[in-house]
C-alpha cells in the first residue's frame, strides 16, 4: 500500500484519480474507479442539467459507497452553462471533493470551501498553480504537456512540469497527462507528485461508458496518433489523430479561423465517436499515453495492477540497485 498527503486529504486507498472527461466521466465508471480504490470523478457539464447531475449522483452512489468526486470545468463559451446552478447541485448533494479547471475558479472555491468540500484544481503551469494554491484550493493536478484536452500553451512536458511545480507548490500535487502504469505512479512519486491522475488510460477500460471499437482504437494507436488542434488561437487542444483533426491543423495552417472549424469541431459530432464507434465521425480526446495502453481491463484489475507494479519496482528494482551498489563499496 502506498500512502501519500493526496491519499489521506481525500480519504481513498490508492494515490490515483480518474479524471473529469467531457461524455466519459459518467456514474458507472465513477463507481467502478471508486470500488478499486481509487478516486473517480464525475463530469458534471457531460450532464444536459443541473437536475441531471443530481440524478448522476444518486446513481452514482448505489453503485458505490467510496468516496467519489465532480469536475466542474469553466471554460471561455459564446452561451455559457448555468456553472452556479451546477456547483449548487454538487453541494447539495453532499459532494465532499471537487475538482476545478479553467478560468479564474475563485467564485467556485469560495462557495465550496464554505460547506467543507475539498477542492482539486486543474492546472497547465506551476504559475497557475501557485495563483490556485493562493486562492485556497486543497490540492493541485498539475497537467503536463503530453496529456488529451488542454496542455496549455507552455509546451511543458511532466518530467519538468511536476518537479518544478513541486519546488514551489506546498498543498499536495497529482501529475497529469502521459500516466497509465506503475512506472508512470512511481516516476510521478520520485519528482515530487502525492499521487497520479488518468484520462486516456480510464477510457479504455470495460466499464468506460464508450464504444468498445472507440476502446480498441486507443489500444491499437501509439504515442504518435494525437493532434494539437486550435493552436493558432492559443486554445490548444490535444485529441485523438483521425481525418477531421487532421483536416482541422491543415485548415488553421492555411490561416482559418474558429468560425471556419466550428461544425467540424462540434461537440455533438465528438459524442457521437463514442456512440457509435466511428472514429472519424468528430473530434476526441486522447492522450499520447495511448502507446502504453495495451489491453481494455477492468477498473479494479487496472487499478491493482499499477499498483503492483509500482511497489515492485520500489521494492524489487530500486532496492536491488541499492544493495548491489552496497555490496560494491563493500567489496
Amino acid at each position: 500500500m502506498i500512502k501519500t498527503r493526496f491519499t489521506e486529504l481525500v480519504g481513498v486507498e490508492h494515490p490515483i484519480v480518474q479524471g473529469g472527461m467531457q461524455w466519459v466521466g459518467r456514474a458507472e465508471l465513477v463507481a467502478a474507479v471508486a470500488n478499486a480504490g481509487a478516486l473517480g470523478l464525475i463530469t458534471a457539464l457531460t450532464q444536459p442539467t443541473p437536475e441531471d447531475l443530481t440524478r448522476e449522483i444518486a446513481r452514482c452512489r448505489d453503485l458505490t459507497d467510496k468516496p467519489f468526486g465532480v469536475n466542474l470545468t469553466i471554460l471561455p463559451a459564446i452561451k455559457p452553462p448555468p456553472y452556479a446552478e451546477y456547483r449548487q447541485a454538487i453541494i447539495e448533494a453532499g459532494i465532499k471533493i471537487v475538482e476545478t479547471a479553467g478560468n479564474k475558479p475563485q467564485d467556485h472555491v469560495t462557495e465550496f470551501k464554505k460547506h467543507g468540500i475539498k477542492v482539486i484544481h486543474k492546472c497547465t503551469s506551476v504559475r497557475h498553480a501557485l495563483s490556485a494554491e493562493r486562492m485556497g484550493v486543497d490540492a493541485i493536478s498539475i497537467d503536463g504537456f503530453e496529456c488529451a484536452g488542454h496542455p496549455g500553451e507552455d509546451d511543458t512536458p511532466g518530467l519538468i512540469l511536476i518537479p518544478a511545480a513541486a519546488d514551489k507548490v506546498k498543498i499536495p500535487m497529482i501529475a497529469s497527462g502521459g500516466f497509465g502504469d506503475g512506472r508512470g505512479l512511481v516516476a510521478a512519486l520520485a519528482l515530487g507528485a502525492e499521487g497520479i491522475n488518468m484520462g486516456t488510460r480510464f477510457m479504455c477500460t470495460r466499464e468506460s461508458p464508450i464504444h468498445q471499437l472507440v476502446k480498441e482504437r486507443i489500444v491499437a494507436n501509439d504515442e504518435r496518433e494525437t493532434e494539437l488542434i486550435f493552436r493558432t488561437m492559443r486554445n490548444t487542444s490535444r485529441v485523438a489523430k483521425n481525418t477531421i483533426s487532421t483536416k482541422v491543423v491543415a485548415m488553421e495552417k492555411e490561416g482559418a479561423k474558429f468560425e471556419d472549424v466550428r461544425e467540424l469541431v462540434a461537440g455533438a459530432r465528438g459524442k457521437m465517436v463514442y456512440a457509435t464507434g466511428d472514429a472519424d465521425e468528430g473530434i476526441w480526446s486522447a492522450g499520447q499515453v495511448q502507446g502504453l495502453i495495451h489491453d481494455i481491463p477492468t477498473c479494479a484489475e487496472l487499478v491493482s495492477r499499477i499498483m503492483r507494479d509500482a511497489e515492485a519496482i520500489i521494492r524489487s528494482r530500486f532496492e536491488g540497485m541499492l544493495s548491489g551498489a552496497q555490496r560494491q563499496a563493500a567489496e
